[in-house]
C-alpha cells in the first residue's frame, strides 16, 4: 500500500506524527519514534512563560488576581524546574534534526503576540522543517471580546509569519463562536495548515485540601468525534491543510481523519499508555485495511468523506442532531415495551 502523505510542503511515507508531548523531550525516544515507523514528530512546546521567565511580564501573569485567591501563585510550575530553558530546547532541535531522517516540526505554546515570537526565527534556526503555534489561551475577563481574542490569534500568526520562511501550522482550540470564519480569517493570516484541536486540561477540586488542582486526563477515540467532524465540513472550502488531533488511537481512527480530509493524523496519549512501538501496529492495521477494502493509496482516501462530497451532507449539521435524539428516543421506547 502507499501510504504516502504530503503535509506543508514535507512528502511523508504515511499519516501518523507523534504529536507534541514530553516524549519528544529524549532524542532516544524520538529514534524510537522514527523506527516505529512515525512520518515527523512534533517536539514539545516551549512555552511563553518560559521565555518571560527572567522579565518584569511574567511576575504580572503570576501575580495578576493574587489580590482576590491567595492561592493564585500555586498554579504556575517552578519554570526554572519545567523540562529544559530555551537554550536548551533550541539545542535539543538541532539534534534531533542532525540525528534522524524524519521531519522535525518545533512547537511554541503562546498566549500573547508579544515579543517572544522571535524564538520562532530561532527555532528556524536550528534546522527544523516547520513549526506548530499551539496558541493555548483561555479568555477570563468579562470585558474582553471575542474579537479581541480571534485579533489575539490572528496577530500571532502574522508576526510568525514575517520571521520565519518555514512552514507555520496553528493548533486551534474549539471554542469559536464560528470556527469556519476563524478558519478562514487564519489562512489569509498566513497559516499554511491548521491541526484540529487544541485539547484543553481542565483543573479539578480536592475536596479533602479544599484546593484547585491539575488534573491530566488521556484521550480516548470517542473524542475524535469533534475534530472530524470540522474537518470534515472545512476540507475543500478553507485554503490550508488539516491536521487531527486529539482521539486517534488506531487504525480506523487514522482512516477517519483521512477520509474528513486531514493530511495527517497525530497522537500522544495512545503512545503514553501502550508505548511507542504501537506506531508500527497502527500502520501493520492501517495497510491491511486498505488491502482488504481495495483502496491503493491514501491520498485515495482522503477527504471521501467530507461534507462536500457524502450524499448527505446535513449529517454534519443540525440534521444529525435531531436524527441522534429520535434514535435514542426510539431505542429506550423499545426497551420499556420489552
Amino acid at each position: 500500500m502507499n501510504l504516502t502523505t504530503s503535509y506543508m510542503g514535507m512528502t511523508l511515507k504515511n499519516p501518523i506524527v507523534p504529536s507534541a508531548s514530553p516524549l519528544s523531550g529524549n532524542i532516544d525516544n524520538i529514534h524510537r519514534m522514527e523506527d516505529a515507523g512515525a512520518a515527523a514528530v512534533v517536539m514539545y512546546s516551549l512555552f511563553e512563560e518560559q521565555i518571560v521567565h527572567e522579565s518584569h511580564q511574567l511576575d504580572h501573569y503570576l501575580s495578576y488576581g493574587t489580590e482576590s485567591f491567595a492561592e493564585s501563585l500555586s498554579y504556575f510550575p517552578d519554570l526554572a524546574s519545567y523540562n529544559i530553558g530555551p537554550d536548551q530546547y533550541l539545542n535539543l532541535l538541532r539534534k534531533a534534526k542532525q540525528s534522524v531522517g524524519i521531519p522535525i516540526i518545533g512547537s511554541l505554546n503562546a498566549a500573547s503576540p508579544r515579543g517572544w515570537v522571535d524564538y520562532a526565527r530561532k527555532i528556524e534556526q536550528t534546522g527544523v522543517d516547520a513549526l506548530e503555534l499551539n496558541v493555548y489561551f483561555i479568555p477570563t475577563n468579562p470585558d474582553q471580546t471575542s474579537e479581541e481574542v480571534e485579533q489575539t490569534y490572528l496577530e500571532i500568526v502574522r508576526e510568525v509569519k514575517k520571521l520565519v520562511r518555514i512552514p507555520v501550522a496553528v493548533k486551534l482550540s474549539p471554542f469559536f463562536s464560528s470556527t469556519p470564519n476563524m478558519a478562514k480569517r487564519l489562512a489569509a493570516a498566513g497559516a499554511d495548515a491548521l491541526v484540529l484541536f487544541n485539547r484543553f486540561y481542565q483543573p479539578d477540586f480536592n475536596l479533602e485540601t479544599l484546593e484547585v488542582v491539575p488534573n491530566l486526563v488521556l484521550s480516548t477515540s470517542d473524542e475524535l468525534r469533534l475534530p472530524l467532524r470540522w474537518v470534515a465540513i472545512l476540507h475543500g472550502r478553507i485554503p490550508v491543510e488539516f491536521a487531527i488531533t486529539t482521539g486517534i488511537h488506531n487504525h480506523a481512527d487514522v482512516l477517519k481523519g483521512l477520509m474528513a480530509g486531514a493530511k495527517v493524523t497525530m497522537m500522544t496519549s495512545e503512545l503514553l499508555e501502550k508505548g511507542i512501538d504501537r506506531i508500527a501496529e497502527i500502520l501493520t492495521a492501517l495497510s491491511e485495511w486498505m488491502e482488504a477494502h481495495e483502496y491503493q493509496s491514501v491520498a485515495q482516501m482522503q477527504g471521501s468523506m467530507c461534507q462536500m462530497h457524502v450524499a448527505d451532507p446535513s449529517a454534519f449539521e443540525r440534521a444529525n442532531y435531531m436524527k441522534v435524539l429520535q434514535s435514542w428516543n426510539s431505542e429506550q421506547v423499545q426497551k420499556r415495551g420489552d
